[in-house]
C-alpha cells in the first residue's frame, strides 16, 4: 500500500506506533509547485531523479521547463496516476536497479520522502551512488528540534499495514549527509518548510 493507492479518499496523516500523528500535506500532491519549490527545482541539474514521485508534480514541472527527469515510485497506483498525467515514471523501489546509475545530475527527496525505508542515512548513501561526480540531492526535512529517528507507521484510517518511516530534523541533516558520503550540505527555509542541498 502507498499514499497514492488510497487517494480516494486520501489519508491526511500517518499514525506512528508511538501514537504520533504525522501530517501528509495531501493538498500539495496535485498542486502546481509553489514558488519555493520552483526555486528549489531551478537548483536541480538534469537529468533529475524524482524519488517517491507520487503523482509526479515535480517531474512534470521539470520536463515542462526542458530538464530531463524521471519519477520513481513503488506504488502501482502512483505510477498509473503519473503516467496518465504524462510524466515519465518508473515503477520501482529506489533500492532496486535503476537506469543510468552513477550518471544522474540530481535527485529529489521532497514531501517527506527522506523517510522512505526508515533509514535516512542508508537512503542518502543510495542516492549518492546514483549521482554523477558533482551531482546533488535536494531534500526536504522537518524543522530544527524535530526528533530524528525511525518509526513504524500506518495510514490513518486506511487499515493496519505498518511500515518503517523516518523523520529527519533540519539540525541533523548535515551529520547524516556526511555519514552518507556527501561532501557538503546547506540548509534554508521558505514557506514554513526546510530544505537541504547535498553536494556529492
Amino acid at each position: 500500500m502507498s499514499v497514492v493507492e488510497v487517494l480516494e479518499p486520501a489519508p491526511a496523516a500517518l499514525r506512528s506506533d508511538r501514537g504520533e500523528l504525522l501530517p501528509l500535506h495531501v493538498e500539495r500532491w496535485f498542486a502546481e509547485p509553489s514558488p519555493a519549490e520552483r526555486e528549489l527545482l531551478a537548483l536541480a541539474p538534469g537529468p533529475v531523479l524524482d524519488v517517491g514521485c507520487g503523482p509526479a508534480r515535480h517531474t512534470l514541472a521539470l520536463v515542462a521547463s526542458g530538464v530531463p527527469a524521471l519519477g520513481v515510485d513503488v506504488s502501482p497506483g502512483a505510477v498509473r496516476v503519473a503516467s496518465r498525467r504524462g510524466a515519465p515514471v518508473l515503477h520501482r523501489s529506489i533500492f532496486e536497479r535503476l537506469p543510468d546509475e552513477g550518471s544522474w545530475g540530481s535527485a529529489l527527496l521532497l514531501d517527506g520522502n527522506v523517510g522512505i525505508g526508515g533509514d535516512p542515512e542508508g537512503l542518502l548513501a543510495r542516492i549518492r551512488g546514483l549521482l554523477r561526480a558533482g551531482g546533488r540531492a535536494l531534500v526536504e526535512v522537518e524543522r530544527p528540534g524535530t526528533p530524528t529517528g525511525t518509526r513504524l507507521v500506518r495510514f490513518e484510517g486506511h487499515g493496519d499495514v505498518w511500515f518503517p518511516w523516518a523523520r529527519v530534523g533540519a539540525d541533523h541533516l548535515g551529520a547524516l549527509s556526511r555519514r552518507a558520503g556527501f561532501a557538503a550540505a546547506s540548509l534554508w527555509t521558505a514557506e514554513g518548510r526546510w530544505f537541504g542541498r547535498l553536494d556529492r
